[in-house]
């Protein structure tokens, strides 16, 4: 599932949103706050979505359509494949048709939709590189419905982690700590039961990724990055979060440098839920 052309300008949208095969444009915009405060109202993407998008985007809800209810395999577990498909074709994807996705600027739910995507077998999608921010071109409010789509989603039988697997990648190949080195090291932590990380797990926070622009860092230098984590010729890697949303956004950039990972998408949260799982904390992987 890797490809070199993962992440698309918002230039290029442009023109090919011009051209003879356009592509369906999904519009996940989608935030979490990691404040446990009473009384902060959720981010809505949906209302963002209403009141401007590119032209011809279609929203797609995170928690609902790219994800299943939370609960002991983490707080975004895969969604029912079914009802996933049925979102997709309700969302105008077919599977000849590209399709670009776009959030409001991180790439972490836009990488998320891009993941489950390619791991159920799309050939084309692409992440607009910076996100909303990025297009300079007009908006739209108008919600369209896009005729019906034909993607029918037959997962690969590689590139997706259950905990077991994490756990034995940790030791015989490379895990990648997508959160921030706070959360890893375990000082802090804002939303699961508990702090730290896999033992033998690397921090890698998705934020380094992307340079002061918020867009991706050059695939040269993504390669560089992931060299000096550990990556070498033949390394089997994975990557978790928090929930499987920033770690997608991790499987996102290996990609754009050429590298395959697979994806722990119930990460943290699942693993951190079960008190008979081995925690570590500290900024060693042991």
């Amino acid at each position: 599932m890797v490809t070199m052309n993962a992440i698309i300008s918002a230039s290029e949208l442009a023109s090919e949103l011009t051209g003879e095969n356009p592509p369906v444009l999904l519009d996940v915009r989608w935030q979490l706050s990691l404040a446990k405060s009473a009384g902060e109202p959720p981010f809505d993407g949906r209302a963002a979505y209403e009141a401007g998008h590119i032209p011809g985007a279609v929203y797609v809800d995170l928690d609902r359509e790219l994800a299943s209810a939370p609960g002991t395999h983490g707080r975004h577990p895969l969604p029912d494949l079914a009802e996933f498909g049925a979102a997709m074709r309700r969302s105008g994807v077919s599977s000849g048709t590209p399709v670009v996705v776009y959030d409001g600027g991180q790439c972490w739910a836009a990488a998320r939709a891009w993941w489950l995507l390619r791991w159920t077998g799309h050939p084309d999608v692409r992440v607009l590189d910076g996100g909303l921010p990025t297009w300079e071109g007009p908006l739209e409010t108008a919600v369209r419905t896009p005729a019906e789509g034909d993607f029918e989603p037959t997962p690969a039988a590689t590139g997706l982690l259950d905990a077991d697997g994490a756990a034995a990648l940790a030791r015989s190949g490379l895990l990648l700590d997508a959160r921030a080195g706070e959360r890893y090291r375990g000082e802090v932590e804002p939303i699961d039961r508990v702090g730290g990380h896999i033992p033998g797990a690397v921090s890698a926070p998705t934020n380094e990724n992307v340079g002061s622009d918020g867009r991706f860092l050059p695939a040269e230098e993504l390669a560089d990055r992931f060299k000096s984590l550990g990556v070498s010729e033949g390394t089997e890697i994975g990557v978790y979060c928090g929930s499987g949303v920033s770690a997608a956004h991790q499987v996102l950039a290996l990609a754009a440098a050429g590298i395959p990972a697979a994806l722990y998408v119930g990460s943290w949260s699942e693993w951190s839920s079960d008190p008979s799982r081995a925690v570590a904390v500290g900024p060693d992987p042991q």
